[in-house]
């Protein structure tokens, strides 16, 4: 569900932030999952406020990480090419990997750890839309920025991963999308853009409510996923957004995949499936 939601948010966030921006993008965005969410958290939100535990302290952390990646993330989208951001974004996988493994020991097997690489592998070569790789792909707009939120957002699905381990995924999901929300609309009002805002919503609202929808359905399916398998299995198979990009490039657009993106697509989907099925089992 994340993979699939995922491959159908990106594409309409790219459009977003090229229009209005990577701030109010994003604040339609939380403040819609927000909203959403809320009846479904809302009796246990207090115990959480008040609860001298860890859990409120790795909520935060997880809001500020996530903060700051999505930006990072909305900037790379808006000034760079999805076939240059779409590969560095592999990043998060080792990224996440590793945090799981030092910081609460999460361990996966040889297989799972060999099977995760060559789909990153994959992805990579189904993401690269050139026919040869050039040196100038370093220097391409956007490259810079996808690096930095690459890891960042790497930090921010472990700690997303783990918070939802020890709270409710929909709690995880609701309060990350608060601390967006309600930064993203101090920013807005500090600009003097809020009113373009409801402008923008009452006109565009055939871009952003599936952008909302679609981006915010990822997320919780993408945490409750942490919530039962290895964080570093869940990060590689959500990653696999990509083949669906590739295909509504496909299909929509009516591109034509290089022998190499066919070669990483076909390994991309068996890989994909054979790591779920060697996780559950």
């Amino acid at each position: 569900m994340a993979m699939l939601c995922w491959g159908f948010a990106d594409f309409l966030i790219q459009k977003s932030s090229r229009k209005f921006g990577d701030w109010e993008s994003l604040f339609v965005i939380t403040g819609f999952g927000a909203l959403i969410l809320l009846p479904f958290v809302w009796n246990s939100l207090y115990s959480v406020l008040t609860n001298q535990t860890d859990e409120l302290f790795i909520l935060l952390v997880s809001s500020v990480f996530i903060f700051i990646a999505t930006l990072l993330d909305f900037e790379a989208l808006k000034k760079g090419k999805l076939a240059i951001v779409e590969p560095i974004w592999s990043i998060e996988v080792p990224a996440a990997a590793l945090l799981a493994y030092f910081i609460i020991g999460e361990r996966i097997s040889g297989l799972q750890i060999l099977l995760i690489i060559l789909l990153i592998v994959c992805l990579i070569l189904v993401a690269f839309r050139e026919r040869t790789f050039n040196k100038k792909f370093f220097i391409e707009k956007g490259v810079i920025i996808a690096f930095f939120g690459s890891f960042l957002m790497g930090g921010a699905n472990f700690f997303m991963g783990w918070a939802g381990r020890i709270s409710n995924p929909l709690m995880v999901v609701f309060f990350t999308n608060v601390f967006m929300a309600l930064a993203t609309f101090a920013y807005l009002v500090f600009k003097g853009q809020m009113h373009k805002v409801t402008e923008h919503l009452r006109n565009d609202y055939q871009l952003l409510l599936p952008m909302a929808i679609s981006n915010n359905v990822a997320w919780v399916a993408f945490v409750f996923g942490m919530s039962l398998a290895p964080i570093a299995v869940v990060t590689a198979l959500s990653e696999s957004y990509i083949i669906i990009a590739v295909l509504l490039g496909l299909t929509v657009n009516k591109e034509k995949l290089h022998s190499h993106q066919r070669l990483g697509l076909c390994g991309a989907v068996v890989t994909a499936v054979i790591l779920a099925v060697v996780t559950s089992s």
